[in-house]
């Protein structure tokens, strides 16, 4: 049963299709013979097939074209055949439907110059059933082979780079565009990029210079360049191709030649430059220069440097020449600190000047450091020292550094031995004299000399430091103390003295003398133990322990006697009972208390008797000599010893000077034995006094004697007294230094230094100086001329503290020399001279005065050039005329004559002095203008408007052009005929007349009119013409037709020749004459002047003139003959002609290539760029239509659109998932609508996503930007063609800032602006982090051209990816965080459950 129903079940099946195959071919019975020749396959209508060039001759292209129908057989239903197929590039198998490629004796070359891409053939197919013809269009794409090496179009680069270039500079862009390495391979293959190779001729090239981006082939400084070390580098660049298989890839080479210009790297350098070893730099440069004291600035400079100072730019080549900069010279700072009071340093020259004199008692020296610099700002400037010398010019007196000088030598030193400063004798005394004229740490080399004592002492003679030796030996005892002055001379000046005390230290070299050789004392019994015998007394001329004496007994006192050893006195032992009769012989010693071995000693023997008691023994004085020292100015009365003897026997004692003082001047007193002083003491009359005292108890022999030397010290009681037989009346010439006036003498009684005389000067001591010996001398030039007498006053003062003063007053008269030249009351005359003036005129009077007495001043012309012209009065200084002058005869612009004249003195020997005297010659106006005509004939019409030109007057003036007398200038004689002269005018420069008012005269009247031609010279000279102004009869003026005539418009493509208008004038019986007066500048039309047809002589242009209005004037040929016009109102006309456009403009597109881009997510329609083309004609000729050639797309599809008459460019597709493709069309526009001139450019649009763009996020509202959008986008561009040349920017969308988590908040006060370029190489969008690195590494540069279109304080704030990609990135981000995580989370994991898996370990161990 289910079988049965099966059965059932298919045949119902069968039925069912076998009925339903019936129908249709019931159906398409009638269709079925027009599916021959269609496509057996779906799809596009064309066939694309890819083919590598240089393919090999019969290569299939097509393996079978699958159209329907059978071309073979013996009933065939097509026939297939190629049609469009130039040069026969592809055979056709019509039986198989296969196409092959014929290149038989040929190569299939995509690459030019056969450029072949595509090959384009149709295959005709006829359907014989039916007879229709379809055509299938095969296309063959050819694709590139790598064939071809790039191929630099220049054998070598050159470039030239200074080397103060940045690191980092593109200093090299000569490989962009077409100038670069060429290869003719397409696309990859054809892409150039450039890398430097290692040059082993130059090593340094390769790492001196890169090219980082290696497509635009700009050559980036790495390293610094240094002119002064290489100049030239040799750089190998190599091009190679881009093809993906790297074995592949094609190279090629070239040399880039990079000159180094020299750049302002270096400062300054001072000349001349030694150079440190093994370096750059220069030896530190010392300038030297000297000058004199006191020297006038105007005899110095400029001064004289050795060597002369000069410094020069290190960078000797910077070009161009006018670049370089100039060196400024300047002093940096020196000592002394004031120097600026006194040099100063030309600024471009370096030439050092003295401001004022120098005293060399302030300065004697100066060290300055020189300061080159450039003008330019250069932070390297060179240094140098200059190191001035003051002269001396021995103006300033020697001096001792210390006013009194004491010195010690001992008195047993050689002759030799050099005096101390201090008792020790440990260090020398030293002397120090200087000279202010003579730099302190020079030697003055000075002369010292010793006013006394100069047989004992002398003084070393060089060295600034000099010292005092001993001549001859010196004895203490003779002479304690030396004191004597010392005085220095420069040869000149003399130093004011000083005072050297010597003191001369004892020696040991005497020794103790006793007055005897032996005493003889009597004593007596009756004298008690310790009474005095005798005493003794010796003598020690030494000094201190020297001359301490000690007294000792050596032998016969028998212990009976005693000596004091300090004062000698010898007296009666302790104890001792004296018998009469005994004598003793005492052996007394006396010696010094200088050191046990220099010890010096004598004997003396004391002889005693002892006799019995007697009292008739004599008075004895304690001493036996006495010494005393007492001062000159000691008062009467004075007490100067006690002479006190003693008696024995107590018998009153008696004192008297006996001899040594025969003026009384001493007083004794008889009974106590005082002496006294009775009379006033002088020691310039006598210093020492020898008294012999004696001492007297009344005996006959009781008589003793002592001895008083009375030394009298001096006191200042004596002034310095003038010679008076010395002249005092004197006299000097002036203009000498250190001229001898005379010399004074003064003298001092009073002794040492009380006595010792000083001269000085109380008043002009800065004129004259005066010597120690009184010398007067003059210290600086005198000038008569300033003053001829002075009186001097000298002073003569004394060596003591409190000195004595004496003055004396000399009259000094001046004597006069011949130092003196002529002076001219003015430096320069000037004076105005009339030329023509006749010979002998006097026109100056010049004056000079000599100031020297005596003098005579004669005159005379010193320049030879003038003495042909003028003559000076050699007495009176009167300037007068040769010859007349005349102002033309001067070729140049001034007529002026400037020469020198003198004056001299006729019995001196000084120059003359000089004068410039500059005459200038004044223009006379030696000629009047002179008309070219006598007589002037013009015509007028009766009615002609005011300023009508009748005629043109001329005249010419042969004075000196440019000036005054040569300006011609006109005017109507308005006395001779008043009528004509208020009708008619002459203009005053000119000389054209013409017409006063609108004249309404009766024809045929003549009127006359005088012109007057005059000058503006002085006098002020003129001419005169006459004018004849004949008034023509209207009946001989022409008439024109019209007023106005207005031709057609005439086409700017017309011929030359084209007739433009026919203008027409009558006169009655005259012959007319038409000319164009007026709008015709250019020479664009002429006028047949006989017909009056005007015509086109230049061609028209439209565009650069759109209408004319030209002015013809007809004349009456007679008129013409006459060469003269007669306008007037009817003989004139207007004619205006209009210029009609023509399409001969071809439109022209704004650029070449346009370049735009389309995100992958665009919608259909949306706007990609816009396309503008300019036309210089008007009208509809400048109406542009846009249209689209595109390549066909797949599917079929066109791709995009134009707005036809808009020349905007919108999708007509969707670009999903085609980012990095590229599309290349053309655009034509057509002027007049689309029915006129054509021209086509270059469309490439990139499909680009945000992958491609970046955002630059401004602090300003968006819609500024969207304002300034085509400026800022500009400015972006540019610096991403820096890098990729041609590149372009392109604006995604402005919008307000985002910002935020995932970018979900918006702020409108700022703004986003997202950018993406195309780089015209590739086609397609440069990659993002390429252009961030364009743009972020510029953006300072870029704010600043941003900020005028941003506003104050509008600038970028940053260069930020786009959301999406941010977006994805952190997702990305997030991911690997959460990975992170895990896997952090399962080590802890680990580390935790270790310790309880051990610990389960050890417990399942245990």
């Amino acid at each position: 049963m289910l079988q049965q129903f099966c059965l059932w079940e298919r045949l119902a099946v069968g039925i069912a299709i076998a009925t339903l195959f019936t129908n249709c071919l019931a159906q398409n019975d009638d269709d079925w013979q027009y599916e021959d020749c269609k496509l057996a396959r779906a799809g596009p209508p064309a066939t694309i097939v890819p083919i590598d060039e240089e393919s090999r001759n019969g290569t299939i292209l097509v393996d079978s074209m699958l159209i329907k129908g059978t071309a073979g057989g013996t009933d065939p239903t097509i026939e297939l055949s190629l049609k469009d197929n130039m040069d026969y590039w592809v055979i056709l198998d019509p039986i198989s439907q296969r196409l092959y490629l014929n290149s038989t004796g040929r190569l299939l070359d995509r690459d030019p110059p056969m450029s072949i891409q595509s090959i384009v053939v149709q295959v005709q197919c006829i359907n014989k059933k039916v007879g229709t013809v379809i055509y299938h269009e095969v296309r063959i794409v050819v694709r590139d082979r790598n064939d071809n090496s790039p191929g630099f179009q220049k054998q070598r680069y050159y470039v030239a780079v200074n080397e103060l270039t940045p690191v980092g500079t593109t200093i090299f862009t000569g490989f962009s565009g077409n100038n670069g390495a060429m290869d003719i391979d397409d696309g990859p293959n054809g892409q150039i990029e450039y890398v430097i190779q290692y040059n082993p001729n130059d090593p340094t090239s390769n790492r001196t210079f890169d090219i980082p981006l290696t497509l635009s082939g700009a050559v980036v400084l790495r390293e610094r360049l240094n002119y002064e070390e290489k100049t030239r580098y040799f750089v190998i660049v190599q091009a190679n191709d881009r093809a993906q298989n790297l074995n592949e890839r094609r190279t090629s080479t070239t040399t880039l030649t990079v000159d180094v210009l020299d750049g302002d790297d270096l400062g300054p350098m001072f000349l001349p430059c030694v150079l440190v070893n093994n370096t750059r730099d220069c030896r530190p440069l010392t300038y030297q220069a000297s000058l004199a004291e006191f020297t006038d600035p105007t005899r110095v400079n400029p001064i004289n440097v050795t060597p002369p100072i000069e410094a020069i730019d290190q960078d000797k080549n910077i070009q161009p020449p006018s670049d370089r900069p100039r060196i400024l010279y300047s002093i940096l700072l020196g000592t002394p600190e004031d120097y600026p009071q006194y040099f100063c340093m030309n600024l471009t020259t370096a030439v050092l000047s003295l401001l004022k004199p120098i005293n060399r008692d302030l300065h004697q020296k100066f060290d300055l450091v020189i300061k080159a610099e450039q003008d330019n700002g250069h932070p390297l400037p060179a240094f140098a020292n200059l190191h001035i010398e003051v002269l001396d010019e021995n103006n300033q007196k020697p001096y001792f550094t210390e006013p009194l000088y004491e010195g010690f030598i001992l008195e047993s030193s050689p002759v030799g031995t050099t005096i101390s400063d201090n008792q020790n004798l440990t260090s020398p005394l030293q002397i120090i004299a200087l000279d202010n004229d003579v730099e302190e740490t020079k030697d003055p080399q000075l002369h010292l000399f010793l006013n006394d004592y100069n047989t004992f002492f002398t003084v070393t003679q060089t060295g600034i430091t000099r010292y005092l030796t001993l001549l001859q030996p010196v004895d203490r005892e003779l002479q304690q103390l030396y004191t004597f002055s010392m005085t220095a001379s420069d040869g000149v000046q003399e130093s004011t003295a000083v005072m050297v005390n010597i003191l001369v230290i004892d020696a040991n070299d005497n020794s103790p003398t006793f007055s005897n050789i032996s005493y003889n004392v009597k004593i007596y019994t009756d004298m008690r133990p310790g009474e005095s015998i005798i005493k003794l007394s010796a003598i020690d001329a030494d000094q201190g322990p020297n001359g301490q004496i000690i007294y000792e007994i050596l032998a016969g006192d028998q212990g009976d006697f005693i000596i004091n050893d300090r004062t000698g006195l010898i007296a009666i032992a302790p104890g001792v009972v004296l018998s009469v009769g005994r004598s003793y012989a005492l052996t007394v010693k006396a010696y010094d208390n200088a050191p046990p071995a220099q010890r010096r000693s004598s004997i003396t023997t004391v002889y005693i008797e002892v006799l019995p008691p007697n009292n008739q023994s004599p008075p004895r004085f304690p001493q036996l000599m006495y010494s005393l020292e007492i001062s000159e100015a000691m008062r009467i009365g004075a007490i100067l010893l006690n002479l006190q003897a003693t008696d024995r026997e107590g018998d009153p004692i008696r004192y008297l000077i006996q001899n040594g003082d025969p003026q009384h001047v001493f007083n004794l007193s008889e009974t106590s034995g005082l002496l006294a002083l009775g009379k006033p003491l002088d020691r310039e009359s006598t210093d020492r006094y020898i008294l012999i005292v004696t001492a007297s108890d009344g005996r006959p022999d009781g008589t003793s004697t002592a001895t008083v030397n009375v030394m009298v010290t001096d006191v200042n009681d004596n002034g310095p007294v003038f010679d008076p037989f010395l002249p005092k009346n004197l006299s000097v010439q002036e203009e000498e230094v250190n001229a001898f006036v005379g010399q004074v003498r003064a003298t001092d009684p009073d002794a040492a230094v009380n006595g010792q005389v000083h001269y000085s000067l109380v008043n002009f001591n800065n004129i004259f100086r005066i010597t120690s010996n009184g010398s007067i001398y003059t210290a600086v030039k005198l000038n008569r001329e300033t003053r001829d007498y002075y009186e001097l006053t000298v002073e003569a003062t004394d060596g003591a503290v409190d000195p004595r003063r004496s003055t004396l007053t000399l009259a000094i008269k001046v004597l006069d020399i011949d130092d003196n030249s002529p002076m001219f009351t003015n430096a320069s005359y000037t004076v105005c001279v009339p030329e023509n003036l006749p010979p002998g005129t006097v026109f100056l009077r010049i004056e000079a005065k000599d100031v020297d007495l005596g003098s005579n001043v004669t005159y005379r012309i010193r320049t030879q050039e003038a003495l042909p012209f003028f003559t000076l009065n050699k007495f009176t200084g009167e300037l007068s005329l040769l010859k007349s002058l005349d102002y033309e005869s001067f070729s140049g612009t001034e007529a002026t004559f400037t020469f020198l004249v003198e004056a001299f003195d006729s019995g001196g020997t000084m120059p003359p002095g000089l004068a410039t005297v500059t005459v200038r010659v004044k223009d006379m106006n030696d000629y009047s203008p002179v008309f070219s005509k006598a007589l002037y004939r013009g015509m007028v019409a009766p009615d002609a408007i005011k300023g009508t030109v009748i005629a043109t007057v001329s005249a010419e003036d042969q004075d000196p052009p440019g000036t005054p007398a040569s300006r011609v200038r006109y005017k109507v004689d308005v006395i001779q005929f008043p009528y004509s002269a208020s009708i008619f005018d002459v203009e005053e420069n000119s000389g054209r007349v013409v017409t006063r008012v609108n004249l309404n005269e009766e024809p045929s009247t003549i009127f006359k009119l005088v012109v007057i031609a005059y000058d503006d010279g002085d006098p002020v000279k003129f001419n005169t013409t006459t004018v004849e102004i004949a008034v023509l009869q209207p009946s001989v003026i022409p008439r024109f037709t019209q007023d106005e005539y207005r031709p057609p418009p005439v086409s700017e493509g017309a011929p030359k020749g084209t007739l433009i208008a026919v203008v027409t004038a009558a006169a009655l019986n005259q012959t007319i004459v038409y000319s164009i007066v007026s709008g015709n500048e250019d020479d664009v039309f002429d006028i047949n002047n006989r017909t009056g047809i005007i015509f086109i002589k230049k061609p028209l242009d439209y565009e650069s003139v759109k209408s004319y209005e030209l002015r013809v004037q007809a004349d009456s040929l007679h008129v013409v003959r006459s060469n003269l016009r007669v306008p007037s109102k009817s003989n004139t006309a207007k004619v205006f002609i209009e210029v009609q456009d023509e399409n001969d403009h071809a439109p022209v597109f704004t650029k070449k290539l346009y370049i735009g881009g389309v995100s992958e997510d665009a919608k259909m329609f949306s706007s990609v760029l816009k396309v503008k083309a300019d036309d210089k004609d008007t009208g509809n000729y400048s109406a542009m239509q846009y249209r689209l050639i595109i390549p066909p797309i797949k599917d079929g599809k066109e791709g995009f659109v134009i707005k036809a008459y808009e020349g905007l460019i919108k999708t007509a597709m969707l670009f999903k998932n085609m980012r990095r493709s590229y599309f290349k069309f053309q655009v034509i526009a057509t002027d007049n609508y689309g029915k006129g001139l054509s021209s086509k450019s270059e469309v490439l649009v990139s499909v680009v996503n945000q992958l491609d763009m970046q955002v630059i996020v401004s602090n300003v509202p968006p819609t500024l930007v969207e304002q300034n959008k085509d400026q800022l986008i500009g400015i972006l561009e540019r610096y991403v063609q820096d890098q990729i040349p041609g590149a372009t920017v392109v604006v995604e969308s402005i919008g307000a800032r985002r910002f935020g988590d995932g970018f979900s908040e918006e702020d409108y006060s700022k703004s986003d602006l997202m950018v993406y370029a195309i780089d015209p190489q590739t086609n397609r969008a440069i990659m993002r982090n390429e252009l961030f690195k364009f743009l972020d590494g510029k953006l300072l540069d870029i704010n600043k051209e941003f900020q005028p279109y941003l506003g104050q304080g509008g600038r970028i704030l940053e260069i930020r990816t786009p959301d999406v990609v941010a977006n994805v990135k952190k997702q990305a981000q997030a991911v690997g965080y959460t990975e992170g995580a895990l896997l952090a989370l399962a080590v802890i994991i680990i580390l935790c459950c270790m310790p309880a898996i051990l610990i389960v370990m050890v417990s399942y161990r245990q």
